[in-house]
This record gives C-alpha cells, structure tokens and sequence, in this order.
C-alpha cells in the first residue's frame, strides 16, 4: 500500500514539535540596552581593526546599546593554556554577558589574522549548560592596506555560521584604511564610515529583534533526539 504522499515515517514524534509563536513572538520584550562585545585583530600601538572597532562602539552607543570591547593582547595561543587563564576567562566572561558582537579584523595574507582567530578559538559552543555563541547577533568589518577586500569578512562569516551566531546580512570593509583615520584617530567622513553606521544599525535591529527568543531559535530536533551527555560530547570534542 502506497504511504500518504505527506507522511514523515522518519520523523520521532516524541521530539519533532510545532512552531511556537508564543515563544517566538515574546511579549513583553526585554528593555534592557542591547549588549554588544566588539573584538578587534591586531595589537598594534595603532591598529586600525582597533580603531574602526572603536568608532562603531561609539555608533552602537548612540543607537542605545551597551558597550565592551577585548584586548586580545597577552591572549594565549588556544590550547597552550589552561581555560582559567585571567585572559581567557575575561574574553569568555564577556561572550557570556553579550547578546551581540562586532568582529574586526585586518586582512593580512588574504586572511583573517591570526590573532582574530585566536580569539573565536577560544569561544566555545559551550560552557557547561550554557552556549554563549548560538542565538547571538554578530556584524564583521574588516580594514585593508591597500584596496578593498573581503577575504576577512567572508572567512569571518564562515565562522560565525559555524559557531552558530546569526550573522547580520550587511558588513564593512575599509579599504587603505591609514587614509581614513585623522591625527586623533576618528574616522573621517566617508562612504566607509556611513557603511559602519549601516551596519551597527542592522545589528542592533537584529539584536532586539532576536534576543527575547535566542534559546528558541537554536532549539533543534536533531538535538531533541540526542541526550544531553552525547550532545555535551559531540560539541566539546576536542579533535576530529
């Protein structure tokens, strides 16, 4: 006998739910400032990641969101330390206490630099019950030493799915970026800084949009179905 054309024999019933709009749609909603972390790739004395970072900081401000930025100097290497590192407990204290983040990096080699991946390295998808990454806005800028690129931003992207953040649609890249800051390191007018304004913008939009059901909209069936000492296994695996 042919199975009815909408059958899902595959399906465990016992863990495939309906959508909730209840807690999709949460009311009333959070009213709090957004909590935005921005985390910059360079530890120069005069890193325009840093500087980019730090002006979007002031346009997150100015749209009514809270601020915190990391100094990724004096992070160690992952894995040569321990997860108790002053350093690393203060990146992750502060990934835990965000809603959204800002990732900037300088493009070096056609690349992210390694200190901006260092960093995300360090982030888990879990500590202990909690996942400070999923559910999360994120928004990428990259600056660039000649002309522009987007080689940062997309890698940045990658990784930014695969931590499970959602990942604004817009970003920044500020091509010959020792161009665009003056002698008091603010950024000069530009198409540039109005793409920053763009894209803070968008992602405390997102932010508010997302935080009151951030835990809903990373509840997946295929995580249903795995226990939690299996699923706590999987993610906190340490090499493939």
């Amino acid at each position: 006998m042919d199975k009815p054309i909408d059958s899902t024999p595959n399906l465990d019933d016992a863990c495939f739910q309906a959508i909730d709009e209840q807690r999709l749609f949460v009311r009333p909603r959070q009213s709090h400032a957004p909590r935005i972390l921005l985390l910059h790739g360079s530890v120069r004395k005069r890193a325009f990641s840093r500087l980019l970072s730090e002006e979007a900081a002031r346009i997150l401000r100015r749209l009514g969101a809270e601020t915190r930025s990391f100094n990724p100097s004096g992070l160690p290497l992952p894995d040569d330390a321990e997860p108790d590192h002053p350093k690393v407990a203060e990146l992750r204290d502060l990934v835990t206490w965000s809603e959204g983040m800002v990732w900037c990096s300088p493009e070096r080699h056609g690349a992210m630099t390694a200190i901006m991946k260092a960093q995300i390295d360090w982030i888990p998808l879990t500590l202990g019950a909690a996942r400070p990454t999923q559910g999360k806005t994120l928004a990428i800028m990259q600056v660039c030493g000649g002309s522009q690129s987007f080689n940062a931003v997309n890698q940045m992207r990658v990784l930014g799915r695969w931590m499970r953040l959602i990942t604004i649609p817009n970003q920044s890249s500020v091509a010959k970026a020792f161009m665009e800051f003056d002698d008091h390191d603010r950024m000069k007018p530009s198409p540039y800084y109005d793409r920053v304004v763009d894209v803070m913008e968008e992602l405390v939009k997102f932010t508010l949009l997302t935080r009151g059901c951030a835990d809903y909209l990373v509840d997946r069936y295929s995580e249903r179905k795995e226990s939690a000492e299996e699923l706590s296994k999987r993610v906190n695996q340490r090499s493939i």
